[in-house]
């Protein structure tokens, strides 16, 4: 079950419990003479007391900021695997939770952000890429090299092979003002035609109205819109701002701190 629903869920009960307590039984215990404070029974004072802490949780969580982890190597080298990122919650509009109901616009998505979205195709997961498209941009993806409206992304290569994978070039990337590195792989072979032309091109596409097309930094090796479509503007959590710790066993670092473009 979607953890953001679970909060929910024990947000209202404990509210229902804490209104209860605190418009009714309290009342009845003052009118007979009792202590209205008095400690009460667990299942009073637990939803009691959790009620104040879980309200300041979902509401974080909620339309503030919310915290993930990295599963997967598809936003290498701009992500690595076991990093806890943070998402802006409130940068592309305030929604209601579970609901997703956008309830305040703020801003749109841009090209070079990094968001967090419910996937399309089973929107359970979340998933995190970087806007390539937004809607009514022409995409054009042949050889690797990436042209919008026309024009050919600016890219430079950093090194033949990069430091931390010798099989991927690294690159260095200027998308929508977003200066950010990537990963392509020059010898990458895919076992049939049709995916190498999702990966590798060539292809021609236009964003529809509401849609965003997204890809992986790590372009040889990342599963995104160039296979599942478009991310609808709805299932877009928020934009990724910031590392704040990174793990993959043992102990926390907190040296990984940084910001994410």
């Amino acid at each position: 079950m979607d953890l953001t629903l679970i909060l929910v869920l024990v947000l209202l009960l404990s509210a229902i419990v804490w209104g209860l307590d605190r418009f009714v039984l309290r009342r009845r215990r003052k009118a007979r003479g009792e202590d209205p404070s008095a400690p009460q029974p667990w299942y009073i004072d637990l939803p009691r007391s959790l009620f104040p802490v879980l309200f300041v949780v979902v509401a974080i969580r909620s339309f503030v900021v919310e915290p993930f982890q990295i599963p997967s190597g598809s936003m290498l080298p701009t992500l690595k695997i076991g990093d806890f990122i943070a998402v802006n919650k409130f940068a592309y509009g305030l929604r209601l939770p579970v609901l997703n109901t956008k309830i305040l616009p703020v801003g749109m998505p841009q090209r070079g952000d990094v968001i967090v979205f419910r996937y399309p195709v089973d929107p359970s997961q979340h998933f995190i890429k970087r806007v390539v498209g937004v809607p009514g941009d022409r995409i054009h993806y042949e050889n690797r090299t990436l042209t919008i409206n026309g024009q050919e992304v600016p890219k430079t290569l950093v090194a033949a092979q990069a430091p931390d994978d010798p099989y991927n070039q690294l690159w260095h990337e200027t998308l929508g003002g977003v200066e950010h590195d990537l990963y392509v792989n020059p010898t990458a072979r895919f076992r049939d035609g049709e995916l190498e032309t999702k990966i590798q091109g060539p292809w021609d596409i236009v964003v529809p109205e509401g849609r965003y097309f997204a890809m992986g930094d790590n372009r040889d090796n990342s599963q995104d819109s160039r296979f599942w479509g478009f991310v609808p503007e709805e299932n877009i959590v928020g934009r990724t701002f910031a590392v704040w710790m990174h793990w993959s066993g043992g102990l926390p670092d907190f040296s990984a701190v940084r910001g994410v473009h």
